[in-house]
């Protein structure tokens, strides 16, 4: 392909890309946004061949990448997805700082170079860059991925003095990276490498599991600029583009997600939020806690009799893999006259939009899925509440306890509902760890047991 040919299916490429994005904010034109994606991707991929003779190796590697995906794919579950993505994140990292090794030692096969000539300074700056951003996605996506799994505890993990030492190594390796652009070797690239992937550990590992939804969007922006590095170091202005598409929105929801949150950005960047050690449990104060418990068969009877019910979705849900049940139970529901919605937090689940791809999953009627800001008035008019695998988000200490780790996040206000029915598997805490005074109000009742076997149970006692 000529140059003006391979200019222009670029910037097709990267106009569908934009599309993408936009489809995908909203979910009735998700799927649209998706298409968008795969069709621009393979413009870009189909166009990116024309430009080498490697064609075979290129091919090669496709196939098996692609096989492994596949099976991958097959055998996950929607609640693996969060550490899936994380997983993918830590590649991207890799991949670019694997290039970025590739084009220091062989500048003139990447035609960043000519024989006997050092790389020039913006190269070097551009191999910098990538390579400690790339570093940094590889490792902190792997800490991401085990807290995330459960293989790492979801705990914050500090020592004293942590701040400072980030601070240290940041700053080393900046300087490695100076000392690298002044006299470009591999001492200072291999040093400043090391440095990086250092970092990457320590900036996640005092990070708690409450905020683990802001750290998949904040790597997610970061294997973007990783991207985008790589781009700059091959000289291919799509993967620059897509780069840093991926870069700017992955920090745009990351901000969001923050103000979701109750996080300083600033902190998020650095490594320097994180969820509390607990609250207390509900004993620890000395004074036991008395909470009312009921059954399928009282849910039912209390939705079943209600005028409007609002469904709060949450990881628990995902777990037990309750979200067809819970839509038959909604139809139900909605058969009978009542008016059932859900109310999704923007950190519900372990991962943006968690709770919103599972609800469609399940096919669930999109308008009646409300995000936070537009049905938290709601509740107080609402007769009923279904809290169902969701713990943290619905926690009123977020609003009245200024001591909680938690105090100032935004949370979906059901303690103001009429009635509240909780569904879990016990009294234990949630993923932050803190315990909660929703439990214990006189107008909520709890109901133990796996998600799905509840809501199986409700709807066989709707139908009675």
């Amino acid at each position: 392909m000529s140059a003006n040919s391979v200019a222009l299916a670029y910037l097709v490429a990267a106009i569908l890309f934009i599309l993408t994005l936009k489809g995908l904010s909203s979910p009735l034109t998700a799927r649209r946004g998706n298409m968008f994606g795969m069709v621009g991707m393979a413009i870009a991929v189909l166009t990116t061949l024309t430009l080498t003779h490697n064609v075979v190796y290129i091919l090669i590697a496709i196939a098996a990448g692609g096989s492994i995906g596949a099976l991958v794919a097959r055998r996950i579950q929607m609640t693996q997805m969060p550490e899936l993505v994380a997983a993918m994140h830590s590649l991207v990292g890799l991949a670019a700082v694997l290039i970025a090794m590739s084009a220091f030692n062989n500048p003139v096969a990447y035609g960043i170079a000519l024989p006997g000539e050092l790389l020039h300074a913006s190269n070097r700056i551009e191999l910098f860059i990538g390579t400690f951003v790339g570093a940094i996605t590889f490792t902190g996506s792997i800490i991401a991925f085990g807290k995330l799994s459960g293989k790492l505890s979801g705990r914050p993990l500090r020592f004293p003095g942590q701040h400072w030492v980030n601070l240290g190594l940041g700053i080393a390796m900046v300087g490695f990276g100076i000392a690298f652009f002044l006299h470009p070797s591999w001492t200072p690239f291999l040093i400043m490498t090391a440095i990086a992937l250092l970092l990457g550990v320590l900036l996640i590992v005092p990070i708690g599991g409450a905020d683990m939804p802001v750290v998949v969007s904040m790597l997610n922006s970061y294997s973007g600029w990783a991207a985008a590095g790589i781009g700059f170091t091959l000289n291919n202005n799509m993967l620059i583009i897509a780069g840093s598409l991926v870069g700017s929105s992955g920090a745009i929801l990351s901000y969001i997600m923050c103000k979701a949150m109750n996080r300083a950005f600033l902190n998020v960047i650095l490594g320097g939020f994180g969820g509390g050690e607990g609250a207390a449990a509900a004993s620890d104060d000395g004074v036991q806690k008395t909470y009312r418990s009921g059954s399928a068969d009282d849910a039912a009877f209390l939705m079943g009799n209600a005028d409007s019910v609002i469904i709060v979705p949450g990881y628990g849900l995902a777990v037990a893999r309750a979200q067809h049940a819970i839509n038959e139970m909604s139809k139900m529901l909605t058969d009978k006259g009542i008016k059932v919605r859900y109310a999704i937090h923007p950190v519900a689940g372990r991962m943006p939009g968690h709770m919103n791809v599972l609800l469609a999953e399940a096919e669930v009627p999109y308008d009646q899925v409300v995000e936070m800001d537009e049905i938290n008035n709601e509740f107080a008019d609402t007769d009923v509440v279904l809290v169902i695998g969701a713990n943290d988000v619905v926690n009123p200490a977020a609003k009245s306890d200024p001591n909680s780790p938690i105090y100032g996040m935004p949370i979906l206000e059901a303690h103001k509902a009429r009635t509240v029915l909780v569904v879990k598997r016990s009294m234990a805490t949630g993923y932050a760890g803190l315990d909660n005074d929703l439990f214990y109000m006189d107008k909520t009742m709890m109901i133990f047991g796996d998600a799905k076997k509840v809501v199986e149970d409700v709807i066989k006692a709707l139908q009675h």
